[in-house]
């Protein structure tokens, strides 16, 4: 792979899925002495700015990781927090999102998750399911490998009822959580990080990846730009050669 060192931003070439896990939250807060919830909660703000500048962009389709299946070992108070702040953004949603064409999306197992919670999603996926612009799509009691096995097990029970044949890539893809969804071009992450974190691990074979020292809740518009600058510097080989 091969990067070239570019200054600005080629609307052009606008990579057309972005991921982002939103990392910092919590170290935001307390570098300025606040609880955990409230750096979840900034966080949420700067969420909303980085979904309008995705779409203003011409992104197609943008992925948060906003809650793993690892995070419910997280204090009650805080997991509490992050629900009720999930909870006020689908709610919210489409009001915020008002006269952009934005298509929300969940993925991840939504079988843990509060009954109130997994109604909102209902209702906003079925309200914005027509809309074609930006998809937006949120990954929530989400984790690869759980996607995967279950994934697996979705094939293997299609196998013995004689629905499938050939095993291969494809096979697996069309159990996904992301089924009909493209493969990230380009994954984010905040705070300095420097790892997965069990996000999207199939999807991201060819993934590009940019890891920037930014807190979460300080991330910015001039910051996702510089990403996607990054991006634009690459020669993706998928492993082929380039000439």
């Amino acid at each position: 792979m091969l990067f070239n060192k570019k200054k600005e931003l080629d609307k052009n070439n606008i990579p057309k899925h972005i991921a982002i896990i939103m990392d910092g939250n919590g170290r935001w807060a307390e570098k300025r002495g606040l609880s955990r919830s409230m750096g979840h909660r900034e966080g949420s703000r700067t969420l909303k700015k980085i979904v309008e500048e995705c779409y203003r962009l011409g992104v197609r389709y943008l992925t948060v990781y906003a809650f793993s299946t690892e995070n419910w070992s997280r204090p009650k108070e805080e997991v509490d927090e992050l629900m009720k702040l999930l909870l006020e953004y689908l709610r919210n949603a489409e009001r915020e999102l008002a006269g952009k064409n934005v298509r929300i999306r969940v993925i991840g197992d939504k079988k843990r998750l509060p009954e109130e919670i997994v109604k909102e999603i209902e209702r906003v996926e079925k309200s914005t399911e027509n809309i074609e612009g930006l998809d937006f799509i949120i990954a929530l009691n989400y984790g690869g490998r759980q996607e995967i096995v279950e994934a697996v097990s979705r094939l293997v029970e299609d196998v013995k009822a004689g629905l499938v044949s050939r095993i291969d890539e494809g096979t697996i893809s069309e159990r996904l959580y992301t089924k009909g969804i493209p493969d990230p071009d380009l994954l984010i992450r905040t705070s300095g990080e420097m790892r997965l974190s069990n996000f999207l691990i199939w999807q991201s074979s060819y993934t590009e990846f940019y890891f920037c020292d930014v807190l979460w809740p300080d991330f910015s518009a001039a910051n996702l730009r510089d990403a996607i600058i990054s991006y634009q510097g690459r020669q993706r080989r998928f492993g082929g050669v380039k000439c």
